[in-house]
């Protein structure tokens, strides 16, 4: 099964960075421009300048965002800015934060996890990754020779003995600290042999599901591949054999994931109309519901809707319908080809019953947000409505952490914006050499 170890990790040296948050950021792949100018100038050692570089006029192969990225990663450990750990550890980390008014503690543990292909059913998946992704990651590896961010990782543990250990490490976290959206960050390494010992072992009997960072995933085992074909020959004990993971009991009580929900536009007349006529009817029980309730009402109706069977809210500007699976439904997702764990998903009824058969969006329109944008934010998505900024959307309930796994089980993998995991993990905070 699974192999995680500690490692040496690469941290930032307090006596020239005494405030973390100054210099960490989200993963790469939620940072728009505006963001990136903005860690730029927060600090000088801000870690954007490795995870996601600015392009400059002029880059070509020898100079462009990887090779300034390698560059200045040199530097920083040279001037003693960025220092690697003495021994191996693992290490204890913690996001305390708030949603909707409820207040969440999630617990990880930071290790360097060996590379499994996906037939080992070791690591499993449940995204389909774009090539684009991919190639930007390798030409960072390529470049850097480290992971800059973990990849999010899930295991089972119903006892919670492992969320029990970390946990007993948070109080006198090393690392303390709260970033620019009010998130609290703890950090501390775990150095003790016999605790190493133990934590190697309860994962040696273990499966593992990515949760986010598919892409990440896949670019590390291009990399270990091209190295090996590289070198001719590639130690087990080498490197490039690992990747860094953060690793969350998939019953932590701070695990949350939320839904995300699709906006239309650019539908004609007749597609627009499919949404509330008779052709709707076919997969789904209608029941109209009052527009002048709030959106948080709206909501909450979905939440006990969903908790029964499979359920979906459609609102325009002046109409509202909240969809449940029919008996028909239920057939009609069933003949796919799909496992039974990926038929029964909110996200893969609406995409199939509505995206595909009733509106007639294919693979590519979706692909492409010609016609569907999506949000995580349901007020956001009422306003857009409301506003006429969308001519209509879709709300879907969260899928479960559960159901992720069986699908991954399965070796199936989930609709496009399935799942969103929040909040993201912070980038900076430990990196891990590849060499």
């Amino acid at each position: 099964m699974a192999e995680v170890r500690p490692l040496r990790g690469i941290r930032y040296a307090q006596e020239y960075v005494s405030d973390i948050a100054q210099v960490v950021t989200p993963p790469y792949d939620v940072i728009n421009k505006q963001q990136q100018a903005s860690y730029y100038a927060r600090n000088p050692y801000n870690v954007i300048r490795l995870e996601l570089g600015q392009e400059q006029a002029g880059d070509n192969a020898l100079n462009n965002v990887y090779t300034r990225a390698a560059t200045t990663y040199s530097e920083w450990r040279a001037q003693g800015i960025l220092r690697q750990e003495l021994a191996p550890s693992y290490y204890l980390y913690q996001q305390s934060f708030t949603h909707l008014g409820a207040t969440y503690t999630r617990t990880s543990l930071l290790a360097r996890v060996r590379l499994q292909p996906w037939d080992a059913h070791v690591i499993l998946r449940h995204e389909h990754t774009l090539a684009k992704a991919k190639s930007d990651r390798l030409n960072l590896l390529r470049a850097c020779a480290s992971n800059f961010s973990p990849i999010m990782c899930l295991y089972d543990d119903p006892q919670g003995r492992m969320r029990r250990l970390l946990g007993a490490y948070a109080a006198q976290a090393e690392v303390q600290f709260t970033d620019e959206v009010g998130e609290e960050h703890r950090l501390h390494p775990i150095t003790d042999v016999q605790q190493i010992a133990l934590i190697q072992d309860f994962f040696a009997q273990r499966q593992l599901y990515i949760a986010d960072g598919h892409h990440r995933y896949e670019t590390a085992l291009a990399y270990r591949d091209e190295i090996r074909e590289q070198r001719k020959e590639l130690y087990p004990e080498d490197a490039a054999n690992f990747v860094l993971m953060s690793l969350i009991d998939l019953d932590d009580p701070g695990m949350l994931v939320l839904p995300t929900h699709r906006m239309f536009t650019g539908l004609s007349q007749e597609q627009l109309a499919r949404l509330f006529a008779p052709e709707l009817a076919r997969y789904f029980t209608v029941q109209p519901i009052t527009m002048t309730a709030s959106s948080e009402a709206l909501i909450q109706q979905l939440t006990q809707a969903g908790q029964e069977q499979p359920a979906f809210l459609i609102s325009t500007s002046d109409q509202a319908h909240l969809l449940h699976l029919n008996a028909q439904g239920e057939e009609r997702m069933q003949a796919n080809s799909h496992s039974a764990a990926w038929k029964t998903l909110d996200v893969a009824i609406a995409q199939q019953l509505i995206l595909e058969e009733i509106l007639g969006l294919n693979a590519a329109d979706m692909t492409a947000g010609t016609y569907v944008r999506y949000s995580h934010n349901a007020d956001e998505i009422f306003e857009a409505v409301r506003s006429g900024t969308a001519q209509a959307a879709l709300l879907l309930n969260a899928t479960r952490v559960r159901q992720i796994c069986e699908v991954a089980q399965a070796d199936d993998q989930m609709p496009q914006k399935s799942t969103y995991f929040y909040p993201k993990l912070i980038t900076g905070l430990v990196m891990n050499p590849l060499w």
